[in-house]
C-alpha cells in the first residue's frame, strides 16, 4: 500500500481494480479543512486520464508494473511474438496490445513491453525507425515545384501510409516519429 503523501509523477497505483500512473501530484492545504492531494493519473489499460483529488491520509495499492525490452520477431497476424535478449524466451501478445504500433514495427527492432501482474499490457515502439518507402502518390504535373506544406503520401514496407514531401520517391529510406506517425527526414 501506497499513502498519498508519496504519490509522485510516474508512481504505478492500482485504482478501480486498473494500473494507473500518476502524471501529476499537487498537494493542497486550504486555509479551512483538510489537507489534500489533487492527482492526475493515466489509467494504463485504456490511456484514461483522471482527475482526483484524495485526503492525505489515503491510500491505494502499489501496481505490480515492470517494463521489459525485447526485441519483435514475427506475427501471424493475430499474435506478435517477441523475445528476451538475455535470455532468448520467447513471448507472444495480441494483436489488440500492439494496437497502432504495429505499422512501426519490423523484425528485430526493440521495443519497450509493459507487463502488470506478469501479463503484457501494452508495447512502446522506439521514438524513430527509418523505413523504406514502397509506394507513392502521384504528383500532378506542374505542381513539382516544392512549396510550403506541400505534401503526397507514401505507403512504406510495414504497410503504414504517411504524409511526406513532394521529393520522396519509391525506394527512399525515411525516418519516421512514432509518437505521432510524421515524417522527420529523408535518409542518405
Amino acid at each position: 500500500m501506497g499513502f498519498s503523501n508519496h504519490f509522485r509523477s510516474g508512481c504505478k497505483i492500482i485504482f478501480e481494480q486498473e494500473p494507473c500512473v500518476i502524471e501529476s501530484s499537487e498537494f493542497v492545504k486550504p486555509g479551512k479543512g483538510q489537507a489534500f492531494f489533487r492527482v492526475k493519473m493515466r489509467k494504463l489499460l485504456t490511456k484514461q486520464l483522471i482527475e482526483k483529488t484524495f485526503k492525505s491520509t489515503a491510500y491505494l495499492e502499489i501496481a505490480n508494473i515492470q517494463e521489459c525490452t525485447l526485441s519483435y520477431l514475427y506475427n501471424n497476424g493475430r499474435f506478435w511474438y517477441f523475445m528476451k535478449n538475455n535470455t532468448f524466451e520467447e513471448l507472444s501478445i495480441e494483436k489488440r496490445i500492439i494496437g497502432t504500433y504495429r505499422k512501426w514495427l519490423l523484425p528485430q527492432d526493440i521495443c519497450t513491453v509493459t507487463f502488470w501482474n506478469n501479463k503484457p499490457i501494452s508495447i512502446l515502439p522506439k521514438n524513430f525507425v527509418n523505413l523504406k518507402v514502397i509506394d507513392v502518390q502521384p504528383v500532378a504535373k506542374g505542381n513539382t515545384v516544392n512549396t510550403s506544406g506541400s505534401t503526397k503520401l507514401a505507403k512504406l514496407i510495414t504497410g503504414a501510409i504517411v504524409k511526406v514531401p513532394l521529393f520522396i520517391q519509391i525506394g527512399y529510406i525515411i525516418k519516421i516519429d512514432t509518437r505521432s506517425g510524421q515524417y522527420v527526414s529523408r535518409l542518405k
